[in-house]
Formats: C-alpha cells, structure tokens, sequence
C-alpha cells in the first residue's frame, strides 16, 4: 500500500488525527478538498468547552473534559513544534443569562448532569448576577447570572490548523489540496484489504481510510458500509473592530481574541448546506451581545461570516469503523476544536489497535437505532 493511512478531510478534525497517526510512526495521505470546502474549522469561535458537553451522554462529558485537560500540554507541544503560538488559554468559562428561563435551563442541565452516572465532576455551578460582575466588570446589568465552569478556555483554531498543517509537511505527510473525494473503492474483504480513493486529480491506496470531511463523509460513507448520521447547522458570528482587554474570562458568546477583536455568536438555523447570510441572525446576535456587555456597543463591526456545524441527531460524536469493511472509519463530530487534543493524543493511536468499536461504543451510531413496533 502507499501509505497506512488515507485521510479524507484536512480541517481540524483530519489534521490532529494524522498529527497522532505520524507521531504513532504510521504514514499518511491527507486528502483535501480545499478551499471549496464548507471548512468548519475556519469559520468557528474557537472555544475549548467543557461546561455544557454531555448532558445526556456521560461518555461525552468525559471525553470533553479529558480533551481540555490534555490541550495544555498539546498547545505547548504545537509550539514547540512549529513557533507557533495557537492561542490556547484556559482562565474558565461563562454562560451569561439575560432571562429567568436562560437561567433555569443551566440549572437544570447541571442538576440534570449530575445525576448521569459516570459525568464526573466538571465543577460547573451557577453563579448571581452579582457574582458575575464581580468577577467580569464588563457585564452589564441585565445579566441576572451564569453557568461557570474552570475548565473552559479558548484557542485560535486557523493557528491550530496552520501549526498541525506544518507538523504534517515536517513529518513528510503526503498532503494533497484540491482532492475533493468521489469515490472509496474496497479492495477485498477482511483487515488487510485496503481501499482505492478515487479523487478529480487521481487515484490513491492505503491499507486504512479515515472519513474526516465533516458534512462531507455523510455521502461517502455507503462505499464503505458505513452510515454517517450528520448533518449541517448554520451559524452567524460578528467580528468588531480592536478594543482594550475586555474580560478575565471566556465568554459561551462574546470573545476576545488576542488581537482585541471581539467575536459575537453565535446562531443556529437548519438550512441545509445553504452558507448564506441572514440580517435577521446578525441583528439577533449584536442586540444580545450589547444586552450582556454594554461597552460593546460603541465598536464598529469589521466583517460577519456564517459558517456549517456538523450535527448528528443527538449533538454528539458518531465513531466507528465500518463492520463490512473493516479498516474504514468515521470520525465525526461538532467539537473539532474542544476534542483536537483528545482526537491526536489519546483517538488516533487506538486506530493502530483492535477493538475500536468497542472501546467508543457510547459513540456509535447504533444509538440511534430504534427498533420498529408495529
């Protein structure tokens, strides 16, 4: 075979799995379609976020939590690797509340967390409005409190994935841009089969292949019997102009970046793969913002994007390798930048090892699987 590994898909995702594959001595072919791609992972908000993940999946809350504790040590490592600083702090989280049921509903999710076997503590409380102030002057007084949590942080996910790009050409990936995938062909049964990925520039081999192109997999799944139930959520976010330090904290939908500018986001709206723009969500997501941080309403806005999720039916990951063709797996989820450490540190060496179905079996998409009643 060329390489052990083919990757569909060169976004966060894709890039922190043949970051874990290459460190693991596994070769690999990264395919890309480019920038015709939806790209998830240029149009996110860039949070590592622990707070709110798993309610309703207690395997997920740890995976999250797992993934924000190993991002210290793998921004660092990024760093090292490369000069490149990808941004990562990890001061602690807020979910600001401007309304009594706002509020309720984090309440209820903790109680409702704390309460799923398994969760562990991720030390998420709510807190007054007065404490929130306390804590961040900024917020305004129509924030009536907010979910915490010491976990959360943030990361520039384009630094991210510049730096996992670098380490992949350091570590002579075979990186292939403008390969949009159209088909995988089987090349026998069994583990050492391998496959043939056919793209609009050419054919490639590998012993593995890693479907990794967010909303794109869905479709390419059924070449290797593998059922990929995502699918895509838009959203909106706002960019103003520089300003001063703002906040001590993160912030679920007002975020600084260490250049000054301040995200504002975000919405979510079934369209389909339709990125266009809605005034109607930008004028939503200004008016809330302002609400929570007054001192945001002087700033000019600088530019405004949509951007698509990758969205299973239920919010979490879908892993697996496929059954029929085994050797082929699917790693999808919305979380690309919260679980890029756990995806290159602690997921990509179990795709060397047997037994990946049943390690992630909370994972599977067999979840969904309702039986029928008559």
């Amino acid at each position: 075979m060329a390489t052990d590994f083919i990757i569909i898909g060169g976004g966060l995702v894709g890039s922190a799995l043949s970051h874990g594959l290459l460190k693991a001595g596994a070769t690999v072919t990264i395919l890309d379609e480019g920038d015709l791609a939806y790209r998830a992972s240029r149009g996110n908000f860039g949070l590592v976020w622990v707070q709110s993940k798993g309610d309703g999946m207690p395997e997920y809350a740890q995976w999250s939590r797992e993934s924000s504790d190993l991002w210290v040590d793998f921004a660092r490592s990024l760093g090292e690797a490369t000069g490149i600083n990808v941004g990562h702090h990890r001061p602690g989280g807020l979910e600001l509340c401007l309304e009594p049921e706002e509020y309720e509903a984090f309440e209820t999710s903790i109680k409702r967390m704390h309460n799923q076997g398994g969760v562990g503590d991720n030390d998420r409380r709510m807190i007054s409005g007065d404490e929130v102030r306390a804590m961040e002057p900024n917020v305004g007084p129509e924030v009536i409190g907010a979910a915490y949590c010491p976990h959360d942080g943030i990361v520039n996910p384009l630094l991210t994935l510049r730096a996992l790009h670098r380490i992949a050409a350091n570590a002579k990936a075979d990186y292939r841009a403008d390969h949009r995938v159209e088909r995988i062909i089987p090349l026998g049964q069994g583990q050492n089969g391998g496959f043939r990925v056919v793209t609009q520039r050419g054919d490639f081999v590998a012993g593995k292949v890693i479907l990794a192109a967010g909303n794109g997999s869905a479709a390419l799944g059924a070449d290797v019997g593998l059922d990929i139930p995502v699918g895509p959520e838009r959203g909106h976010i706002i960019v103003t102009e520089r300003t001063r330090p703002l906040f001590n904290h993160v912030l679920g939908q007002v975020r600084q970046t260490d250049e000054g500018t301040v995200m504002l986001g975000a919405t979510k709206e079934s369209v389909g793969f339709d990125t266009g723009f809605n005034p109607a969500m930008i004028r939503q997501v200004a008016s809330n913002a302002v609400r929570k941080i007054p001192a945001l309403k002087g700033l000019r806005m600088i530019r405004s994007w949509s951007a698509l999720r990758i969205m299973s039916p239920d919010g979490f990951p879908v892993y697996q390798e496929s059954d029929e063709h085994p050797g082929a797996y699917s790693i999808s989820c919305h979380s690309g930048v919260t679980l890029a450490a756990a995806h290159a540190v602690s997921l990509a060496p179990r795709l060397l090892q047997p037994g990946f179905n049943d390690h992630y079996a909370a994972f599977s998409p067999r979840r969904f699987d309702v039986p029928k009643t008559d």
